[in-house]
């Protein structure tokens, strides 16, 4: 019993000195690796707009390019969806059934590479989805992002 005891505080001691060698040195030789109390830990899932050196997403990253769904720039690029052009200027709400449906079909006829990307050229062609489609692209763009 005495044994244990006399383990039991060396750790606590062995322990005790690794924390004040981490806090005093190791922290102030490499400040972005260590975690302060103030700052929140970086989860596991970071956004796409926020890429690892703490920038814009400027999209030569491919996690950017794959995930982000925000238009880095105003180039079009057409997914063979030149017919949803004429939605321009609506609003998510003022669709039919057959729209959506051919919306849908557009976006379900994607490769998965290719969703992040025609998300981004609807954006800056102008085109509002509507309400049913954009919640199925969040959908398949966080599947994506789980893999």
């Amino acid at each position: 019993m005495k044994g244990a005891l006399i383990i039991f505080i060396a750790m606590i001691v062995i322990g005790i000195a690794l924390y004040a060698y981490d806090v005093l040195v190791y922290r102030k030789k490499h400040p972005a690796n260590s975690v302060s109390s103030e700052e929140p830990a970086v989860s596991e899932e970071k956004p796409a707009e926020a890429p690892e050196d703490g920038g814009v997403c400027c999209g030569m990253h491919t996690v950017c390019e794959k995930t982000n769904l925000s238009p880095i720039t105003g180039e079009v690029v057409y997914y063979d969806d030149e017919e949803l052009d004429r939605f321009a200027g609506r609003e998510a709400d003022d669709y039919s059934d057959e729209e959506i449906e051919e919306f849908r079909d557009v976006l379900m006829t994607l490769l998965p590479e290719d969703v992040a990307g025609w998300s981004r050229s609807v954006q800056v062609r102008g085109i509002t989805l509507p309400a049913p489609i954009r919640d199925e692209l969040l959908l398949i763009v966080s599947d994506l992002r789980a893999l």
